[in-house]
């Protein structure tokens, strides 16, 4: 089905849908999307090589905030980039990436969901033609990457109880 095969972004730092307080919980599984994963952090480093920027290494920290979101999202039945509780991206992944030690601390954050068939270029297509999520991709002080992506079976809320990909990509720099 056509409309099953749109996909829908997030502006950059605008969260596009909240759940409200009595958002059903989804019935179906949630399970690690591997390959998408490695696949898009390829491309992202492929991407900024080829523009002369530093290539970005997986942090653990970062995935771990990065599958919390998707997870979340999944489960909740919404896509922004604040938290269910209405916790901002920021301050969500500065509980996992902590500011704590380090003089000069900055994320980003990009998001996108799809049917369960969306690959790596064609998430990578539609974040390039993003103004927003392209300079994301494309910003210079970025050293760090976490990557989730994670396909629900049904999932409530705005994925209608279908079956969806949902990734989150985190970005970050932190020096002493």
């Amino acid at each position: 089905m056509a409309a099953k095969k749109l996909l829908a972004l997030a502006v950059l730092t605008l969260a596009l849908a909240v759940p409200s307080s009595g958002s059903a919980r989804g019935q179906g599984s949630v399970s690690t999307a591997s390959a998408l994963q490695a696949a898009l952090v390829a491309k992202v480093n492929a991407l900024r090589a080829a523009h002369g920027l530093a290539t970005l290494r997986v942090v653990t920290s970062l995935r771990s905030a990065a599958t919390f979101h998707s997870t979340e999202m999944a489960k909740a039945g919404y896509f922004g980039h604040n938290s269910a509780n209405g916790t901002s991206f920021a301050r969500r992944i500065a509980s996992y990436y902590t500011l704590s030690g380090y003089h000069r601390w900055a994320v980003g954050e990009n998001l996108l969901w799809g049917s369960p068939e969306v690959g790596a270029a064609q998430a990578m297509k539609l974040w390039l033609n993003s103004a927003p999520h392209r300079q994301n991709l494309l910003d210079p002080r970025w050293r760090d990457i976490g990557l989730s992506a994670v396909h629900a079976t049904s999932a409530p809320g705005v994925y209608g109880n279908a079956a969806a990909t949902i990734v989150t990509a985190d970005f970050g720099v932190r020096s002493k």
